[in-house]
């Protein structure tokens, strides 16, 4: 149906989770060109208001478009010898210490023209736009020098242009040490801080900048460096810590005001609360503590009872998460993490837009993640009977309809 859309569409008698929770009575929800015009119980929506809308489908249960707030969607190479190897016995630090993890994704990225990186990462894209994602997150960090990470950044932008769903970039310089900064670590973040931070931020390529804080990669204080020089360029910073071990990392960007702090395994009290006072998200990352077989379970009581808003992502990546089905990682979130499916659903939706500052018009001029008079229509429509369902099945090819700005682009 894309192309030959109605002026205004209606989706009646569904079962409708409005991005923080499913609302009880049959719903329907009106859109107008590319933002959402009413949401309603059918009881409420009077004969008038109905003949003036086109019916686009009845039933089924419909949600916001899914949020994937954390992806390496853009790489060269493949990482399946590690995969090997990890069940061999060998641990992930020691497999980067021998130069391999993310050093080997870099050499193969470097090594790799944008249209090589393009034809790659499209149907990686592809994989999620087809489970419903309309709004993704891609970050660089697999370059490493200045020009190969706007080489990354630009693909990602392209990979925007070209399918329908919204594409936000990070910039992740700091993602780990390049070989020719071996001894020199403190060099690279000097790189990062004033070579490639402004480059990015001249070319408008960058939307955030990232860190990887961690005992394999960038100290608190190289990080906190980083994070400097974002705000000096005026992009919002988020950061990969408390992943291998409780560094401090998640609460020195909470002091900075982070969008969030990701994966968090080891978080501590101090970390959740820090988080909760800067209004940062915490974004789960089960794919990747899966595809680890980490034992360390994120604080999630803590940060439940703290009331800090859980995202939840893929973490689509050639190492450590090599995963591009969404709906997975609502699973995994209950399964492993234990999510209730309807906190899971939320972390794909509200909070995933929450993650990337997309969730609030205070900060941007959209408001993704939630199904209300004025958002963007970013819906999905699914052959399930209860929201939940979408967490306890693993199985592709249950959505039925998706809406990207407006637009039916799968029917």
């Amino acid at each position: 149906m894309p192309g030959n859309q109605p002026t205004r569409m209606i989706w009646r008698d569904i079962t409708l989770f409005d991005g923080i929770a499913t609302l009880p009575a049959p719903m329907g929800v009106i859109v107008a060109g590319e933002r959402i015009e009413r949401v309603a119980p059918m009881s409420e929506l009077d004969p008038e208001t109905l003949a003036g809308c086109t019916v686009m489908a009845s039933g089924g249960v419909m949600t916001p478009g899914l949020v994937d707030c954390h992806t390496h969607l853009v790489f060269g190479g493949s990482r399946a010898d590690e995969f090997e190897q990890r069940l061999e016995g060998v641990s992930y630090e020691e497999i980067a210490r021998r130069g391999g993890g993310i050093l080997s994704t870099v050499a193969a990225t470097r090594e790799a023209s944008e249209e090589t990186l393009f034809a790659a990462a499209r149907p990686r894209l592809q994989a999620l736009i087809d489970e419903g994602v309309t709004t993704v997150e891609i970050k660089s960090g697999y370059g490493l020098s200045v020009a190969d990470e706007l080489k990354m950044l630009r693909v990602a932008r392209r990979l925007g242009e070209a399918l329908p769903v919204r594409v936000v970039t990070t910039l992740l310089g700091a993602h780990a040490l390049p070989p020719e900064f071996k001894d020199d670590s403190d060099g690279y973040i000097r790189l990062v801080c004033e070579e490639m931070i402004p480059a990015a931020a001249a070319e408008g390529l960058a939307d955030a900048v990232d860190v990887f804080c961690e005992t394999i990669a960038f100290s608190v204080a190289q990080c906190e460096r980083v994070f400097e020089a974002a705000e000096a360029h005026g992009l919002p910073i988020k950061a990969h810590a408390e992943q291998l071990s409780n560094l401090g990392g998640s609460a020195m960007a909470a002091r900075h005001g982070a969008l969030s702090a990701d994966h968090i395994e080891y978080l501590d009290e101090a970390g959740v609360a820090a988080l909760r006072e800067a209004g940062s998200v915490a974004v789960l990352l089960p794919g990747a503590f899966h595809t680890l077989r980490e034992t360390k379970l994120p604080p999630i009581a803590a940060l439940r009872e703290a009331g800090v808003p859980m995202a939840v992502a893929t973490d689509a990546n050639p190492g450590s998460s090599p995963i591009f089905d969404p709906t997975l990682m609502l699973n995994f979130a209950c399964t492993l993490f234990r999510l209730t499916p309807q906190e899971a659903l939320a972390g794909m939706t509200a909070h995933g837009a929450r993650a990337l500052g997309l969730d609030d018009r205070r900060f941007s001029d959209l408001a993704l993640g939630r199904i209300e008079a004025g958002a963007p229509a970013d819906l999905c429509l699914w052959n399930v009977d209860t929201p939940a369902a979408l967490a306890y099945a693993v199985q592709p090819g249950r959505l039925r309809q998706r809406v990207f700005n407006g637009e039916v682009t799968h029917d």
